[in-house]
This record gives C-alpha cells, structure tokens and sequence, in this order.
C-alpha cells in the first residue's frame, strides 16, 4: 500500500528540474522520514549529482546577486505573498498532506479526516503542528485540528502552537478571537484555553497592542482564568514602553498579591521607567519589595533612566553607590552615562566621566568619539577636541575619515575666518590625518582651503588642493571658485589669475559667478583689459554673462571715462535679454559721477524716479518696465557722494529729504559724503546739522565723519571747536586714525603751532598709528613755513630711520624750503637723491604719489598746476626752482649746470621761457655775454619767443664789457625788424 501511494504521488507531481530552484529541491529531498520506504525519491531528478559542481560555482559567482533580488522581492512583495512563500516553501512533507486532506476532505473535519490522520499520530510533534496550521488558513478548521492534536498521547501543546492558532484565527490581521470558537476549545479541555488566552495577552503586547491586551486581560478573568507570570512581566512591559506608569505599577500589585516577581529584565525595565521621571526612591523600593540584590546591569538601567531626564547628580550618586555595593561599572555603564551627559550637551561632566572611565579601563567606543568631538566643535571647544584624538589613539581607536572631517569642519565650515590658534589646530589636524591616508570630504577641502587664503597662507591652500587630487579629490567649480573669491576679496589677483588659470588646465569649466567675480575683481583693480578679455571668452565659450557681470564691467569702463564702451556694453546686454536691476542703475549713477558726468547721473535718477521729460538717457530704459525701479540706499548713496563731489551740496541735501520722506533711511554713506561736501565747502553749520541728524536717527558718527569736520574747524583755525569734535569723538569710543592725525598736524601747521604738531605725531606714535609720507611731508612742511628748516632736515631723516619713504612731494617741499633758506647745497643733494630714487616717470605715476596728501596743500605747492601742465616729466618745477635760486644767489655755473641738464631731456615749454629769460638776465648782468648769447640762440633753436626784455639786458651786457659796436648792431637790427612783442606775463600780473 505504501509503495502504491509512493508510485501514485511521483508519478504525479514529477516537475522538472530545469524550472525548479536548486534549494527547494534539496529542502524537499532531504525530508527525512522514519524509513526508507517512505522516501519521496521520484521527485530527485537522477541526473542532477552530474552538474552539482558547476552549479556550485555559479551559486558562488552570483551570490551577491541572489542575496539582492531577494531583498528586492521582500521589500516588493505583501506579508500574504511571504507567508505563502514561507508555508510552501519550508512547511514538511506531511504538514502538507495533512493540510490536504483537511481542506479537501469536505466532511468539516469528520471521520474520513480522522482516519486519514491516524497515521500521524506518533509524528505529531510542535513543527508538524504549527505547519498545519500555517497551511491550513482556515479558523474552524484550525481549531478543530488543534482539539484533535491536543488529544492525542504523547503531544503537548507549546507556546509556538498556541500563537500559530491565533494567526489562524485572524489575530494577525487585528481581528478579536472569535468567543464560539473559544468555547470550542475551552468545551474540550479549559486549560488549553486558559494557556491560549494567556499567549493572547502576551502576542498582544509583544505587537504594542496595550489597549487590546487590556481587553484580553479582561476577557481572561471573565472566563475564570489568572493571568500567568510571564503574562504580568508582558503586559508590565507594555505599558512600560507606552509610558504608562501607573498601569504598570496596579499590574505589578495584582501581580504580587498572587505572589508572583518579576524577572530581572522586567525588573530594569521598571526601576529604569521610574527613574526616567524622577522617582527613582520608589524604583529602589522596588527591587528592595522583589527581594533582588542590585547587579550591574541594574544600576546601569537607573543611571540610563536618570541621564535621560537630566538628573545627573543622581545619576553621579547611583555610580558611587554601585560602587559602595561592590557593583564594578563596566564599559556599558560610562558609555550610558557618557551620552547622556552628551545628548544633554553637559559638556562639562563628560569629560570628568571620560577621565574615570578611561582610568579605569573602560573606553568609549569609536562613534561615542566621532559624537564627543561634534559637540565640543559646537561648543567652540575645539582645543578639546583636539585631545580627543588623542585619546582615541591611547584607546586603542585609531581616528578615521569621520572625525578629522568633523573636526576641520567644525573649525573652518563656520562663516566667520577662525583664529590663528585655531587654523594652526586644523593644519596639524590635517597633516596627521594625511599620515594616517585619511582625506577631507569636498566641502571640508572648500572651507579648508578658504581659511587658509583668509590668513594669507595662498601656497598651503593651493598645496591642499593638489594633495587631495592625488588622493582621489576631483575639484568641481565650486570648490575653485570659492577660494578665487576669497583671493579676488583678498586684493590678491594675481594669485586669482593662477589659480583660474590651472583650474582651465585641469579641464574644469568655469561657471559665471567664478567668471563674474573675476571679472569684477580685476574691473576694481583697473585692470579692465584682462576683465573683458574673460568677459569676451565666457561669451565665446557659452557661459551668459548675468546681470552682475555686465553691471560690474559697465561701473569699471564710466569710472575710466570709457563712456563708449560702457554705452556699447549695455546695448550688448539688453540685445541679451539681460534686464538691468537696481544694482545696475546704481552702478551706472555711480560710474557717470566719478566720470565727471553728473547731470547724466541725476537724469538717470529722474528717470528711475518715473519722469518722463528727460529723453538724454533713453537707452538705460528701451526695455519693459523700465521705469519702475526705485532707487534704494545705496543709490541715493552714489548720487549724493556724486553730487558732493562737485560741491552741488544743495542737491544733496535736496535727496537726503526726499530720503526720509519715502522711507529710506540713509545710511553712513550718505550721511558722510553730505557732511565732508558741507565741510569742503565751507559750511559748517550746514555739516553740524546733518551730524545732529544723523544722531538722532541712531547712526553713531565713525572715523570718517569726524575727519571732515575736524579738517574743516583747523581749515577755518576753530582750533577749540576741532578740540571738542576730537573730544567728542574719544568719548563714543572712536579712536583717530592715521587720517586725522594728519589732518590735525597739518591744521596745526598751517597756524603755526609746529611744536604742537610735532607733539601730536609722537604721540600718535606711541598710541601705535605711525605717521605715513602724508604725515612727515606735512610736518617738514609746517616747519619750513616757520623757518625752522634745520628741524625739517631732522624731521626727514627720522621718517627715514622710520621705514618711511619719502616721495615726490616730500622732496619738492624739502627743497623749496632749502632754497628759501639758502641752504642751496643741500636742495642741490636733495635733487640728486631723488633722481636716484624717487624720479615718477610718468604722469601716472605722478598721480598715485600724490593720491592722499589735502587739496589745498597740493594747491599751495603749485603741484595741481604741474600735474595738468606737464604731461612727461613734473621735475621741470623743482629744476626750475633749484635754478632761480642758484641764479639769485649769483651760483650761475651750477644754474647753467642745472639747466644743460633739464633742457637735454626735455622739450621746450612756454614756462621755460621765463627760466631762460631770468638765466640770459644774470649772465648779462654778470658780465657773462658770451654765454647769455649762446642760452638766446639755444632758446630760438628750440622755438622760444624772446621777450623784449631778453634783447634789453643783451644790450645791456654788451654795453657793460664795452662792446658798443655789437651793442648798437643788435639795437639797429631790432628797430629794423617787424617783431610783434609778446608782453611779459609777470609784468603784466604786477600791472
């Protein structure tokens, strides 16, 4: 019979082995049976021994992606589909032919399935059971089967069995048992349902399911049954992890009063609940009524409980008592207590507990390092944190990528630049992870390299850059083209240059903002070529300018009176779509003010402010909407830093008014310009006003305003007034600056206090504001006007000995003190040195030296005159000085020294006439006819026009060494010739 049944079955379900897995082949094989007879063998394909070893391979080869597809089907599939997977793939062979029988049978469990099942009778056994029920899916069907199993000798039901029948009977889908069916079982045998209920309760609360426990708990108690001990240590933890204390301790009470105790787990669990609120006297109290001596993992569940509710002087106490106890805390109980601190940001107490537990040998563990050195970063601990690494390698953790990436970043991923300490901590932190072959996350290679080109230090930022490459690091746009920023804000352009330049090399392309930012950078440093030089290749190469970038090289070409090019530029941005913004307006108000053209300015203005009758500026606004932009602080700042300029103070002040009444409040900005253009020109009750106002609207008066009006009180020599301003100023916390100082020592100066002045630059000395060229140059000057020249010839050789070179204008106001005082030599030495030195070759050059130095000084001087006059050389006024002095003091051989040498170098000029006229005077006079004559014939040669003057003392002199015939031959061929006279200029002023 039984080899018939075996026969029937494989020679019906015979599957090929080609569409059947390996696996479920060898778990439906190797099913042993108590015989051989009852071996299923037909379902073995017997030629599948023959590839066991290739299969092998490729099972091996293919793991990984086996293990994938499977993950993929478990995360895709519903738990239905799993459950089915699981049943039929790993159920025994006879829990599914019992199931079959059972399902199949149709005789609701009757004698036909009973006879069927006697066979299996001394193979029940819990797996075979559980199987069953698994398969079957059926709740009446289930628990009749599970009466049946029940009865039969031998077999006891087990926890397992128990929770598979509730999955039977709709449990897992929230579904209440249903009570017929619970009568059913409790008809058969009570106590199988007094143990089912208690795995109820206890299923219940392992699914957090407390409210239903609850229920179950009740219904359990209807029946006539108690709650077994595992069922009160379930349901405590449930409502443990619900926080519902309260419950818990009424479960414990009625779990004591039927002498039950807890377990030692459910016991730490509840002394940890307790002393998570604060009550941790009632949770000693606890273990003292469950008779339990404390053991570590107690003590170490109270101290977690604690830390968690920021009690950690008690936590602190709990240490100590564990210890009093002899409990040793192990390294689970200082790392609870170490992150609790952590988590509470007690930063304080973690180090005194990382001391005691590293002290004692137990270590935190390498994230617990990772945490710690994030939270003193945080903190601003960074020194700390620091020696945390050290730690970790004393610990036995050897620092990774995760915490030097925190700790650089921590350290320079903050906006503000960090300290030289704590740049220097980075450095060194990244020159150990470097030994240790760790490297530095892209953001962290960005931020590191920024801080070190904000201390200067371009080479090492450059050197990190490089060194991340050769560990793998790809530098992207970004990361270039924050560090060109910072160099480009940094004035360090030429470094910008390279770096945009080997950033072009290693094949990166760059995006607008590193090309705008460029662009605007050398636009600032007037190198406007090379800007649009970039400007002309991003375009080329595909990279739209944005509005930033056109607006940045439009303000560079007005400021360089480049109006063309600037008018040409914005015609390419609006055929670009480009729309102009505020900024652009601004910068264009701006721009034509620094390029004289300030009516273009205000007609801008007019426009922005919707006027309609100004047509001058119509190609700023050809584009929709164009007349709606409001101009902002920064451009009424422009326009009245423009208008001030000009000394058109009115208007400005005009704009100030309209500031406040459409609610745009001025700024510093504003404010100084209409102050310093109120000082410029003379109106100082004009400036103290706008200073009052400025107050009462809550701007502190800066450096800068106090300059204006303390230069125009000792303009004015309201010396006692300028006092005050200067006291005023010291009492807000205002410190002068090098810029009043020498507005001050040049007031003083100019009214003669030069003891005072001199005084006031040793004093700004010792405050440490050095005097700079403008300084000396105006103290040599304050000297000189009071005849002390000895004291300005000391005062040049100590801005010497200073480090403080002098320039052009020092020289030129030297000397012209020299020469007034007869000291002709050592003007004549000063010449020499500073041909050698200090010799401007260009009228550029001629400029920048005297950028700085006050107006009216340079005016004093007749050097703003020379600097429109001479367009080569400005060193024709200090010759021309040197040689009328020389010539006064009757020197004539080191005046016609002199003049050989300015005249061999430059180009005649209608000034130069005069400095022949006054030479031929003196020689004639002298005696010295010959040489008169040949300067006269010098003077034809290179164009000049002789004065009648001229021809009156050659006359003269010939008449003087008795040459009466050469004399009246020169007088005879003069009223001879038709000569038209051009006056004398210094007569006709005398005139």
């Amino acid at each position: 019979m039984r080899r018939g049944f075996k026969i029937s079955l494989s020679q019906s379900v015979i599957i090929p082995h080609s569409i059947f897995n390996k696996r479920f082949i060898n778990n439906t094989t190797t099913t042993s049976l108590p015989n051989d007879d009852n071996n299923l063998s037909g379902l073995i394909d017997p030629n599948l021994d023959s590839h066991s070893n290739e299969s092998s391979v490729l099972a091996q080869e293919f793991a990984f992606l086996r293990d994938s597809l499977l993950t993929t089907g478990a995360d895709c599939s519903s738990s239905s589909s799993e459950r089915k997977l699981d049943v039929y793939g790993k159920s025994s062979h006879e829990a599914y032919l019992i199931s079959s029988a059972i399902r199949n049978n149709n005789d609701g469990f009757g004698d036909k399935t009973h006879k069927f099942l006697r066979q299996f009778r001394q193979k029940l056994n819990e797996k075979l059971v559980v199987d069953v029920l698994n398969l079957i899916q059926n709740a009446e069907l289930g628990v009749k089967f599970f009466i049946w199993a029940n009865m039969q000798i031998g077999y006891t039901h087990t926890p397992s069995v128990y929770s598979a029948l509730l999955d039977v009977l709709g449990f897992d889908k929230n579904d209440r048992v249903s009570d017929d069916l619970l009568r059913d079982i409790r008809d058969d045998d009570k106590e199988v349902l007094g143990s089912l209920l208690n795995v109820l309760i206890r299923k219940c609360c392992r699914n957090g399911l407390w409210n239903v426990a609850l229920e179950e708990l009740g219904r359990l108690k209807d029946l006539g049954y108690k709650p077994s001990r595992v069922t009160y240590n379930a349901l405590i933890q449930v409502f443990l992890e619900a926080d519902k204390l309260d419950t818990a301790n009424l479960l414990h009470r009625e779990m004591s009063s039927l002498g039950f105790r807890m377990n030692s787990y459910m016991l730490g669990c509840f002394a940890y609940s307790l002393c998570k609120t604060g009550r941790w006297r009632e949770a000693l109290e606890l273990i003292e009524k469950e008779e339990f001596v404390p053991d570590t993992v107690i003590y170490t569940k109270m101290i977690s409980g604690l830390c968690e509710a920021s009690f950690f002087e008690e936590a602190m106490d709990f240490l100590n008592r564990m210890r009093s106890s002899s409990c040793i805390p192990n390294v689970v109980t200082y790392r609870i207590l170490l992150c609790g601190c952590l988590n509470k940001r007690k930063l304080g107490r973690c180090k005194r507990i990382l001391s005691m537990m590293i002290t004692e040998g137990c270590y935190p563990s390498p994230k617990i390092f990772n945490s710690l050195v994030h939270a003193y970063c945080r903190s601003g601990d960074y020194s700390y944190a620091y020696k945390l690494l050290k730690k970790m390698v004393n610990c036995g953790c050897q620092p990774g990528y995760v915490v030097y990436n925190i700790l650089v970043g921590g350290i320079c991923g903050n906006e503000e630049l960090p300290s030289s300490d704590m740049l220097e901590l980075a450095e060194k932190a990244y020159s150990e992870m470097l030994g240790f072959g760790v490297v530095l996350n892209k953001v962290n290679v960005s931020n590191f390299a920024w801080c070190l080109c904000g201390a200067g230090k371009f080479e090492k930022a450059f050197s990190v850059i490089r060194e991340m490459m050769s560990k793998g690091f790809v530098p992207d746009t970004s990361t270039y083209a924050n560090v060109i920023g910072f160099l480009c804000h940094a004035s360090k352009v030429d470094k910008a240059f390279l770096l945009f330049r080997e950033m072009k090399k290693n094949g990166i392309v760059p995006d607008v903002y590193t090309y705008t930012i460029l662009i605007d950078s050398f636009c600032k440093a007037g190198l406007i070529q090379q800007a649009r030089t970039w400007f002309n290749e991003m375009v080329r190469d595909g990279c739209a300018p944005n509005v930033v970038t056109y607006t940045a090289l439009i303000h560079a070409y007005l400021k360089e009176r480049k109006i063309l090019n600037a008018n040409e530029l914005f015609e390419l941005m609006l055929s670009d779509g480009c729309i102009p913004n505020i900024i652009t307006y601004t910068a264009l108000i701006d721009g034509h003010c620094k390029a004289g053209e300030i009516e273009i300015a205000c007609q801008i203005y007019a426009r922005m402010r919707g006027s309609g009758e100004v047509t001058d500026v119509d190609m700023y606004f050809r584009f929709d909407g164009s007349g709606s932009v409001d101009p902002n602080v920064v451009t009424y700042g422009a326009l009245v830093d423009g208008l001030c300029k000009v000394h058109r103070v009115k208007e400005a002040r005009d704009l100030l008014d309209k500031m406040y009444v459409e609610d745009c409040e001025p700024n510093h900005i504003v404010y100084d310009a209409l102050i310093d253009g109120f000082c410029k020109v003379g109106k100082l009750d004009e400036a103290q006003e706008v200073f009052s106002k400025m107050s009462e609207r809550g701007h502190s008066p800066n450096v800068y305003t106090y300059s204006s009006l303390i230069d125009r009180l000792f303009k004015d020599k309201r010396l006692d007034l300028a006092l005050r301003v200067l006291s005023k100023m010291l009492e807000n916390s205002c410190p002068p600056n090098i810029i009043i100082y020498t507005e001050m020592i040049d007031g003083l100066c100019k009214v003669g206090k030069t003891d005072e002045a001199y005084k006031l630059m040793v004093m700004m000395e010792e405050k440490g504001c050095n005097p700079n060229v403008v300084t000396y140059t105006a103290m040599i000057d304050g000297f000189g006007k009071v005849s002390k020249v000895e004291k300005c010839l000391e005062v040049f050789r100590q801005m010497a000995a200073k480090g403080c070179a002098p320039n052009y204008v020092t020289y030129r106001v030297l000397i012209n003190h020299c020469c007034v005082a007869g000291l002709l030599d050592e003007a004549h030495q000063l010449l020499e040195e500073m041909k050698q030195t200090y010799w401007p070759r260009h009228m550029a050059s001629y400029r920048n030296v005297i950028e700085g130095f006050n107006r009216d000084f340079i005016i004093s001087l007749g050097l703003l005159d020379e600097t429109s006059e001479n367009e080569s050389l400005p060193i024709v006024p200090v010759y021309r000085l040197l040689i009328d002095s020389f010539r006064k003091a009757g020197r004539l051989e080191v005046a016609l020294e002199l003049h050989k040498e300015i005249s061999s170098s430059l180009l005649y000029s209608y000034k130069d006439k005069n400095m022949y006229s006054s030479l031929i005077e003196s020689l004639s006079l002298s005696g010295k006819v010959d040489k008169a004559f040949e300067l006269y014939v010098d003077m034809i040669q290179k164009g000049g026009v002789p004065e009648l003057s001229v021809f009156f003392y050659l006359v003269k002199g010939l008449i003087k060494v008795n040459r009466w015939e050469e004399a009246l031959l020169l007088s005879h061929g003069l009223c001879q010739t038709e000569i038209r006279w051009v006056p004398n200029e210094d007569a006709s002023e005398g005139n």
